[in-house]
């Protein structure tokens, strides 16, 4: 099993080289790809020093059987052909091809066997918000239909890379300092502050962020489900929050609410507001599941559920959910 990561010194591929040691995914030799700034730089991986190699139009890809591609839609774009050529299975961490109808999108919890049918080779990791909510709604889709959803999502500054969460620590010892803060990766200072704008406005006054989770969500679960989201950027490091709502085909009560996310696969509840426990990102950034607390009944709609749910975006939104295709086709 010859494995690829291109885009290796991004958050995203440094968490992908993680994520493989610590699951010790099945490989036998890896191949670590990057842009000409990093090629030539030097990873340890499982104790191992693998340099990594210039991507280029060539056959370097020849003998890979899995690429994990994290670098970004124009380069997923531009080199497609090149990492597929010769065979080798394209799990792709942009939004190139997420909504192409001949590329899969594939959450394993959710849709894992969509995997199996890939006319280009080509996979698709959904978005990171996306990813959250679904592998919740699963859980309640299998005791009865989801009609509509909205969501908040509160998301951290790892979601906009590693120089985002940086920025975010410079800014607080700026402010600190009494000097003037640094503002680049965001339209706005994000410390002690909330910006609710997450990637580019839309005609209907959607970004295009919430428009992803919108078509996604019904791409994955194959669904007529509705989604209406408002996407918030917060002074978070780390690990993504959404507050659902969702209407369902039959009433729902809290009970059997719980009862399905506790039997859901890389779900976990943490849910006792008497003891103030509820899931928050300060304590799970770096961990695998999805959490799921504050479940509850809306006060407005009988067949309506609310609840909250945290999960580590860079991990269960990219790094892990494309290990775990990878690993669900082994299996195969």
């Amino acid at each position: 099993m010859k494995i690829a990561i291109v885009g290796t010194s991004g958050a995203v591929g440094q968490e992908l080289l993680r994520v493989l040691e610590e699951r010790n995914f099945p490989l036998d030799e890896l191949v670590l790809f990057g842009s000409s700034r990093s090629a030539g730089k030097s990873y340890i991986f499982k104790g191992k020093q693998i340099t990594v190699k210039e991507l280029q139009h060539n056959d370097d890809f020849r003998g890979i059987d899995i690429a994990f591609v994290s670098a970004g839609g124009g380069t997923s774009i531009e080199f497609a052909d090149t990492i597929t050529k010769h065979g080798a299975i394209m799990i792709d961490n942009s939004s190139a091809f997420r909504m192409q109808d001949d590329v899969p999108l594939v959450v394993p919890e959710v849709n894992a066997e969509d995997a199996l049918n890939r006319p280009r080779g080509i996979i698709a990791n959904p978005n990171c918000t996306t990813a959250q909510l679904v592998v919740t709604l699963k859980a309640i889709e299998d005791i009865t239909h989801i009609k509509k959803v909205h969501v908040a999502t509160y998301q951290a500054a790892s979601g906009a890379g590693a120089a985002a969460m940086q920025e975010l620590e410079e800014q607080h010892g700026q402010l600190i300092k009494g000097e003037e803060p640094t503002v680049s990766k965001f339209a706005y200072q994000l410390a002690y502050n909330l910006i609710p704008q997450v990637d580019v406005f839309t005609d209907n006054g959607y970004t295009k962020e919430e428009m992803k989770m919108y078509h996604e969500t019904r791409k994955i679960m194959h669904s007529d489900i509705e989604v209406s989201a408002t996407c918030v950027r917060v002074p978070v490091m780390r690990a993504h929050s959404e507050a659902i709502w969702l209407e369902t085909e039959r009433p729902l009560s809290v009970e059997e609410a719980r009862e399905a996310f506790s039997k859901a696969e890389g779900v976990v509840v943490l849910d006792n507001p008497e003891k103030k426990v509820y899931p928050m990102p300060l304590d799970l950034s770096g961990k695998d599941p999805v959490y799921v607390g504050r479940i509850r009944k809306d006060l407005t709609n009988e067949k309506g559920l609310s609840f909250w749910s945290v999960s580590d975006q860079i991990r269960k939104g990219a790094a892990l959910n494309a290990v775990q295709i990878a690993e669900y086709l082994i299996k195969q």
